[in-house]
This record gives C-alpha cells, structure tokens and sequence, in this order.
C-alpha cells in the first residue's frame, strides 16, 4: 500500500510520474493484493483478474509465472484459468 500512498503524494506535489514506475507499482501492488487475500479463493481470483487489467504483457506473463510459484499448489486451475482468458 505504501506505493499507491506515495503514487497520491507525488501526484498532489505535482509531479510526474513515469508510466513505467508506474506500471511496476501495479505489478508489485497486485503481488501483495494476491498475498493478502490468499485465504479465500472467490477474492483471489477477483483480484488477479482485476490486477491483469493492469499490466502489459510480460508483467502478465511474469505475473502468472510468479502465481503458479507461489498459489500453485492451492490455486493452480484458477490460474491457468485466468492467464487462459488473457491470452
């Protein structure tokens, strides 16, 4: 969350931020959505279909290799299910 926080403060200082921060901001903000809301398997695959709006290509395809790594054993289908639509 601390990313989106300092996002809101550069944005009110005026400064511009560049789409490649923040695009990696939204990689690394939805690695931690994904983490927090694990425990659940309806929120999880609402968040990462959420968060893959977000990004290009290889930080989806990034993405997903990070999810199968890390929610694979627990979540593999909705995964493969997800990336599926996408591509």
């Amino acid at each position: 969350m601390q990313g989106v926080t300092q996002i809101l403060f550069l944005r009110l200082i005026g400064w511009k931020i560049s789409s490649h921060f923040l695009q990696n901001t939204m990689y690394e903000l939805t690695k931690i959505t994904l983490e927090k809301v694990s425990f659940d398997k309806t929120l999880f695959k609402k968040e990462l279909l959420k968060g893959i709006k977000w990004l290009k290509k290889d930080e989806a395809i990034m993405l997903k290799v990070w999810c199968l790594a890390t929610f694979g054993n627990q979540y593999s289908s909705i995964i493969r299910e997800v990336f599926k639509r996408m591509m």
